[in-house]
């Protein structure tokens, strides 16, 4: 990257920093594009970290996510952690089929925050890519920390592999589930009992939200809570589009927060992440120069040998990582 865009990276910063949300909007598209430019972002913003508290909030599309979302960034606008803090949305839409962006839904749902100056929302394309996704918002979590945002929410389009996995990129993890869904809970309760922090029964005025508490209840009840570093998750009613619940689910997460800073598993919980994000990183850069290599001199007669069975895969695999350590695609 050129010394000039460089500069031209430290000035939206600076901007960004001063609470100017265009240069913001740069930055984070910047990251979202990825090569030497997201690099260089990235590189500033680990170099100025800032201290946002994360909340991931997943579950089936139709769950009521988005108005949950709302919902909860007017309480932490006005209470936050007891800093009137700034709070940024980072949401997750549907790619469109023609350009690849962000459908925007979201963003439009979130339109009630548009005049406060407190208050950031980013939607980001789930263009079905796992591994830009789980790149992407990690940076732009550290990005939005970086130029002063306190409260970042991250609200996924559903419960798939990619969104449990950028849910759990964030400090608390809220699950949405609506009455009636005990059937898919148990189908997907493995991947959300390791995520959840918190379970959230929203659009709780309809039939079979006693059955559906009981049930995760049950779940948790068969799951290993003991120890002292583990965290029952706590399980709220809500009734977002009518605002019902909403205070105690925000008092829900507040207790998660305190329960991990009073035991320094915070800390130890985004250590474990940085060290996974670092070994997601490697392996993608490696996975770079296999394709080097897979498209280089000498490779097709390998894979030929393996073909015919004159070299076995084991020691065609060591010939090509050879090449791998030694720098050399070709």
């Amino acid at each position: 990257m050129s010394v000039a865009r460089e500069a031209d990276v430290t000035a939206l910063f600076e901007a960004a920093r001063t609470g100017d949300r265009v240069a913001l909007a740069r930055l984070l598209s910047l990251v979202e594009r990825g090569g030497p430019v997201a690099r260089a972002v990235a590189s500033l913003a680990f170099a100025s970290p800032g201290d946002a508290y994360s909340i991931g909030v997943t579950g089936a599309p139709g769950a009521g996510k988005s108005t949950l979302t709302d919902r909860l960034v007017a309480v932490a606008r006005r209470d936050g952690f007891g800093r009137g803090d700034q709070v940024g949305v980072i949401a997750i839409d549907p790619s469109s089929p023609f350009s690849g962006g962000a459908i925007l839904g979201d963003r439009v749902r979130m339109g009630g925050h548009a005049a406060d100056d407190g208050v950031y929302i980013r939607s980001m394309a789930a263009r079905g890519q796992l591994g830009g996704l789980s790149v992407a918002v990690p940076d732009a979590l550290r990005v939005l920390s970086a130029v002063g945002l306190s409260v970042v929410l991250v609200e996924t389009v559903g419960v798939g592999q990619q969104e449990v996995e950028v849910a759990a990129a964030t400090d608390t993890t809220v699950v949405v589930v609506n009455p009636g869904w005990g059937d898919a809970v148990q189908a997907n309760k493995a991947g959300l009992l390791e995520i959840a922090d918190l379970f959230v029964i929203n659009k709780a005025d309809r039939p079979g939200a006693r059955d559906t508490r009981r049930d995760l209840e049950q779940m948790l009840d068969l799951t290993d809570m003991t120890g002292p570093e583990r965290w029952r998750p706590a399980i709220v009613e809500t009734v977002a589009s009518t605002g019902q619940g909403i205070e105690d689910a925000w008092t829900a997460i507040g207790d998660h927060r305190t329960y991990q800073l009073d035991r320094g598993s915070l800390a130890d919980l985004r250590r474990r992440r940085a060290e996974r994000e670092l070994r997601r990183i490697l392996v993608a850069r490696i996975e770079t120069e296999v394709d080097a290599i897979a498209a280089g001199e000498g490779y097709r007669a390998i894979a030929d040998a393996v073909v015919t069975g004159s070299l076995d895969p084991y020691a065609a695999a060591d010939r090509l990582l050879a090449r791998l350590g030694q720098g050399h695609p070709g």
